[in-house]
């Protein structure tokens, strides 16, 4: 097995690619090793430098502290995925533990919709995500995960990308925050 690597437009971020199924219920982020039992995950957070990570459906971003080198951490984190992998094992995650119910309003279900097939797959290349948490007084509240958590240009994503796309298509829509 050959797990490649791409870089994201956050320098503390890589996305690892082992070429089969990472996640088979979405994707979610991790940045306390005790929050999950899998032995993988547990693993990676507990390499020297590495500040989370986040599952996706067929890749992996690590962040790591400033401090830290690549150098020092990416041939241990490639290491350890060919061993989850090597061991017979078909994805990492089978089923979400952070996913909760949300009993969402029609325009909350719009907003959703948009993030899903418009937004979420160009954030998925660069090794991260975005989840809708809350739309209150024309303010759509988002959460930014995996290399788009604290990258330098998200800002302008945000701003320039997201807000502008759902402005465009729900006028309801004021402005987007990340939370």
């Amino acid at each position: 097995m050959f797990v490649q690597t791409e870089i994201t437009p956050n320098p503390n971020s890589l996305k690892f690619l082992p070429g089969k199924t990472v996640s088979n219920s979405g994707s979610f982020e991790i940045t306390k090793k005790d929050d999950v039992k899998n032995d993988l995950i547990r693993n990676l957070m507990s390499i020297n430098g590495v500040e989370g990570i986040f599952l996706g459906k067929d890749f992996i971003s690590i962040n790591k502290f400033d401090n830290v080198s690549w150098d020092e951490i990416k041939h241990i984190v490639i290491s350890l995925i060919n061993d989850f992998y090597s061991s017979g094992k078909e994805f990492i995650i089978d089923k979400s533990p952070f996913e909760d119910d949300q009993n969402l309003g029609e325009l909350e279900r719009k907003i959703v919709k948009i993030l899903d097939e418009k937004i979420r797959p160009a954030v998925a290349k660069d090794g991260g995500d975005i989840k809708f948490k809350e739309f209150k007084d024309g303010v759509v509240m988002v959460q930014l995960q995996g290399s788009c958590s604290g990258c330098p240009s998200s800002t302008m994503t945000l701003k320039q990308g997201v807000q502008n796309l759902l402005c465009h298509y729900l006028p309801e829509v004021k402005e987007v925050i990340a939370v």
